[in-house]
């Protein structure tokens, strides 16, 4: 199918209006070269574009109407020429689109550091062998999401062999002491055996219950469950022990291939969620007290940065200053706890931390989403009345933790359009979508 017209297709099914811009742009036929030339010459002789509604005051595209003989920033179709975008209240109850006002903000001073994003210990569990032995099976795979109890991987040990052995030769001989007790204490009621033949019988008893009780802690000690071993036959002791995961969660690392040899200080599989990472930051010296003193007085933001994603900026905060200074390096951990819903922070990846200190001065600041850019332009949609609201040019300065000062382009108490801006910036520009059909 060609090109400008699956474009258009896929306009007509976001955005209507732009399909009366696909068609008033819609090119000549191929073959007509006559008409295609005509537009080329007449090209040169056009009207200047008009200029954007960001290069207007707000009085004056509300003073614009349109071919349909309507206030323009009241026609559906038309709106959007003038920058105007209308979005339900129903939205803005809906958490889809959320609304702040302009205010004065103290403007953090940021310390940069580096780091390394690790996993959130309070939300993993780490699985490793309690012996070493080969690995036999894996019953899952990267990614997999996994619940409590459920087999991960199976290992063959020669030690777990042993201790099953001595558990099977345990528990028989118990059963066997445990018949020959009940049976001397029979005898000994009706004055058949002695009693030193009974007394000698608990004791060996005793002796094999102790035994047992070692033989199927060593084997549980191995990762055997209680269960399974109770259940254990010499039929189905095969020296193998299966690790189970130790809470609901993805299979987030897996290091377990069938044949290779599993030892006891690696972890085999890592399980849990990772929605929320830590940032390992190291802190020098000389910026000690001013983190310190910046989390004591409150939430310390911060934002983190990695070059997987150099265009991304993932906020956090420092939820810990460790309480030792590194000998070698002479630097302390700084902790920054980052949500990670999309998954790209990675366990091992370094990263960028700026933390932003609390600083004395002041300034107009809007947050950092509700800040969009246009060919170059910043703007922001700033209400107009009722569910409508209009994008408007603004001057970006400082930015920090989530805020962006605005230098010009708006009042304090004026309200913006927060989360949600990208949407209605998709809906103003449909007019240059449209156009583009007939490129």
């Amino acid at each position: 199918m060609n090109g400008r017209i699956l474009t258009c297709i896929l306009l007509a099914a976001i955005a209507p209006a732009a399909v009366t811009s696909c068609r008033r742009a819609g090119s000549a036929p191929a073959g007509d070269a006559h008409e295609t030339h005509s537009e080329e010459s007449h090209a040169a002789n056009a009207e200047p574009a008009e200029p954007s509604d960001l290069d207007r005051p707000v009085e004056e595209l509300v003073a614009l109407t349109c071919e349909h003989e309507k206030k323009t920033f009241e026609c559906d179709e038309c709106r959007y020429e003038a920058g105007f975008v209308r979005a339900p209240a129903s939205l803005v109850a809906g958490g889809l689109i959320s609304t702040v006002r302009a205010g004065r903000q103290k403007v953090a001073v940021p310390v940069t550091l580096t780091g390394e994003v690790r996993f959130d210990e309070r939300l993993v569990g780490h699985v490793s062998s309690p012996v070493e032995g080969i690995i036999r099976a894996t019953h899952v795979t990267l990614g997999d999401r996994v619940r409590k109890g459920q087999p991960l991987v199976e290992i063959e040990s020669v030690a777990v062999g042993e201790a099953q052995a001595a558990w099977l030769e345990a528990r028989s001989l118990l059963s066997l002491a445990r018949r020959n007790f009940e049976r001397l204490s029979a005898l000994r009621e009706e004055n058949i055996s002695s009693e030193k033949e009974t007394l000698q019988a608990r004791q060996e008893l005793e002796t094999a219950e102790i035994r047992a009780a070692n033989a199927l802690g060593t084997l549980t000690r191995l990762g055997v469950g209680s269960a399974d071993a109770r259940t254990l036959t010499s039929a189905t002791a095969g020296g193998r022990i299966v690790l189970r995961s130790p809470m609901d969660g993805l299979v987030l690392t897996l290091h377990a291939v069938p044949g290779e040899t599993a030892r006891t200080e690696e972890a085999l599989a890592t399980v849990g969620d990772n929605s929320t990472v830590w940032v390992w930051a190291d802190l020098y010296e000389r910026d000690i007290r001013s983190v310190v003193r910046g989390q004591a007085s409150g939430r310390l933001e911060a934002s983190v940065s990695v070059k997987a994603y150099p265009d991304e900026v993932f906020a956090g905060a420092v939820d810990l200053v460790t309480q030792a200074m590194d000998e070698s390096s002479r630097t302390v951990k700084v902790r920054v706890e980052v949500r990670n819903r999309a998954g790209h922070l990675l366990s091992g990846m370094f990263a960028s931390v700026r933390l932003y200190l609390p600083g004395a001065d002041e300034a107009l600041a809007v947050p950092g989403s509700a800040v969009l850019e246009d060919e170059g332009r910043s703007f922001v949609f700033v209400h107009h009345e009722g569910d409508d609201y209009v994008r408007r040019p603004v001057t970006v300065g400082r930015t920090w933790a989530g805020w962006a000062e605005v230098t010009s382009g708006l009042s304090p108490g004026q309200v913006v359009v927060a989360e949600g801006a990208f949407l209605m910036k998709s809906d103003v520009l449909r007019s240059k979508m449209g156009a583009g059909c007939a490129d």
